[in-house]
């Protein structure tokens, strides 16, 4: 009975000689957890690189980078980092879109790395500022549309089509065959529209004269010093003074950029270099 007795209070002894032994250093972790705890929530970043590169198609991903910064209440200005020679209509179109819905909340600049032409030059036109490498290539602004006449070539392998439709235009830009003048017609006016679309957006933007297109608009590409005379740019610069840019308009006291998970950033490299080439035949921003 007296064993009962003893054994617990045998055990609180033991406790409580363990928490005097070693109190100094408990209390050591304590402070450091404290210390650490504190600096990871200074240490939060405050400005995010979200990067357009590569061909314009799927663009699901870098939309949800951009929802994600302007939701961020950490977050207060965006680095747009542009480096793609374009791509579809559509998927150009949402990505401006979503960089005009970001740029009323936090500041972007878009900053041409290489290339910011066609579509994702109409992915940056709403950024706040605009700054190009000097080697940069900017403009592009037009539509492509196109596909091959493979009809002598399947002549020749002895294959022929047979295929039914409905509705007179259904077939129109085949590469079975030759357009027909109408689909050929109806074609241009389709491009003429994607066409009218992107340069009064453009224009609207840029604070352009959409009376003189051909100034700005006729899918000419520009080197970055042409493209600042042109304004369809800000700046001519350096990353660095692209990151700048951000801190100044973003008004952070300390800058802490968003760095990219180790391990996200290997799995898109062994995803790039697996990717085989796209080819697209509708509605391209070249």
């Amino acid at each position: 009975m007296l064993d009962l007795i003893k054994k617990p209070f045998i055990w609180i002894g033991a406790i409580l000689s363990y928490i005097q032994n070693h109190f100094k250093a408990m209390l050591f972790v304590l402070i450091l957890v404290l210390i650490f705890g504190s600096q990871e929530e200074l240490n939060n970043p405050n400005l995010a690189i979200i990067k357009i590169e590569g061909e314009i198609l799927n663009v699901e991903e870098i939309l949800e980078n951009i929802d994600k910064a302007d939701k961020d209440e950490h977050i207060k200005g965006v680095l747009l980092h542009v480096d793609s020679p374009g791509g579809a209509l559509a998927p150009s179109i949402e990505l401006s879109m979503a960089v005009k819905r970001l740029s009323v909340h936090k500041p972007v600049v878009a900053y041409a790395a290489g290339s910011m032409t066609s579509g994702s030059y109409y992915a940056s036109i709403w950024a706040n500022h605009i700054i190009a490498n000097p080697g940069a290539f900017v403009g592009s602004i037009g539509v492509l549309f196109q596909a091959p006449n493979v009809a002598e070539l399947a002549k020749k392998l002895g294959i022929s089509e047979q295929i039914i439709t409905a509705g007179e235009y259904k077939q129109m830009g085949t590469f079975t065959r030759e357009w027909t003048p109408k689909e050929r017609g109806a074609l241009k006016e389709l491009i003429d529209d994607a066409y009218t679309l992107f340069i009064t957006d453009v224009a609207t933007a840029r604070g352009l004269n959409l009376a003189k297109p051909n100034e700005f608009a006729n899918a000419q590409v520009f080197i970055a010093r042409k493209a600042l005379g042109l304004h369809l740019i800000d700046e001519v610069g350096s990353i660095q003074d692209a990151k700048n840019k951000v801190e100044e308009l973003a008004q952070v006291k300390s800058a802490v950029w968003e760095k990219p998970d180790a391990m996200d950033k290997w799995m898109k490299k062994l995803e790039s270099s697996s990717k085989l080439p796209i080819f697209n035949l509708m509605g391209y921003l070249k």
